[in-house]
């Protein structure tokens, strides 16, 4: 991932723009402060051991919502881990696209740095490749809070599954235990940075 950050930035570009051309019937759209909500109010109809914390998550949530800027409205992935990226040593190969629709650029980016680790450094290189200029204070900063965002919206996705899937060999208290770890993490990050959340 680290050695493709360019060609990376560039199969995203061209998906982000080129993908709506070819989207038939009602358009999808994911906003992904929205999907935190919504899994809110699944958690606490359907009982989830996480109930007391929803509060804390949704007030977290629309504190990021705040930090964002105006971006154009792209065809995105919307579940950019690692592994739907694929290489067969020609190219890149972007997949599953069960989560994709319209939405931001910045939760890709996000959802793709924080999923792959990617230091400060980093990202910044990636939203340079991605937007063809190094990205100024304010994009940076909504990029930390989208990553804190990503991690929250993948945390909640997988409190939700511990009720109602049942893959087997999958521990969803332990993704999501992983989750909310690193979003702590990133959301230490930005608050050291821009201060605490209000």
């Amino acid at each position: 991932m680290r050695a493709a950050l360019g060609p990376i930035a560039a199969l995203l570009r061209r998906f982000h723009t080129e993908m709506p051309r070819h989207i038939a019937g009602p358009g999808y759209f994911f906003w992904p402060f929205h999907v935190v909500r919504d899994y809110a109010r699944t958690l606490a109809r359907d009982g989830s051991r996480m109930v007391a914390e929803l509060p804390r998550y949704l007030a977290l949530a629309d504190a990021l919502e705040t930090a964002q800027v105006p971006l154009p409205i792209v065809f995105a992935h919307n579940d950019l881990l690692p592994a739907n990226l694929l290489d067969d040593g020609q190219r890149l190969w972007l997949i599953d696209f069960e989560y994709a629709g319209f939405s931001t650029a910045l939760f890709d980016l996000a959802g793709l740095s924080s999923n792959a680790g990617f230091s400060p450094d980093e990202t910044q290189t990636l939203l340079a490749a991605y937007f063809g200029t190094p990205p100024d204070a304010a994009l940076t900063r909504a990029m930390a809070a989208m990553q804190c965002a990503s991690l929250l919206r993948e945390a909640m996705w997988s409190m939700v599954s511990e009720l109602h899937l049942n893959a087997p060999g999958t521990d969803y208290p332990a993704y999501t235990a992983e989750n909310l770890a690193r979003m702590d993490a990133a959301l230490d990050a930005y608050q050291t940075a821009y201060g605490r959340l209000t």
